[in-house]
């Protein structure tokens, strides 16, 4: 049975940092490719970012390349999203979701099968 684990969220001012977690059991995250998501109120959910640790691809939006970073330390099944330079616009319900397949992160986020629970988080003054 899939699980993932979602944390790390809160509220942050403007130019803030926050570093979400996300833990994974029943699946190996190396080979599957994980993601982190996000869906603001009233807005379409957004895919934010992506790594799978099979071809050691990571996928970016531009709205949080270059301020966002993905990782994933050797030998653990979390993944982490250090989000930097927060902006009001990044506020939302951030997820974690995995595949199955072995998907790449090349270029875009792969299919998602799995998504966890999600943690709010808040950027304003």
């Amino acid at each position: 049975q899939v699980q993932l684990q979602a944390s790390g969220g809160g509220l942050v001012q403007p130019g803030g940092s926050l570093r979400l977690s996300c833990a994974a059991s029943g699946v190996s995250l190396d080979f599957y490719a994980i993601a982190w998501f996000r869906q603001a109120p009233g807005k379409a959910r957004e895919g934010v970012s992506c790594l799978a640790s099979s071809d050691g691809t990571t996928y970016y939006s531009d709205s949080v390349k270059g301020r966002f970073t993905i990782s994933r330390e050797s030998g653990e099944n979390t993944v982490y999203l250090q989000m930097d330079r927060l902006k009001p616009e990044d506020t939302g319900v951030y997820y974690c979701a995995t595949e199955v397949w072995g998907g790449t992160c090349r270029g875009s986020i792969p299919y998602m099968k799995y998504f966890g629970k999600g943690t709010q988080v808040t950027v304003s003054s």
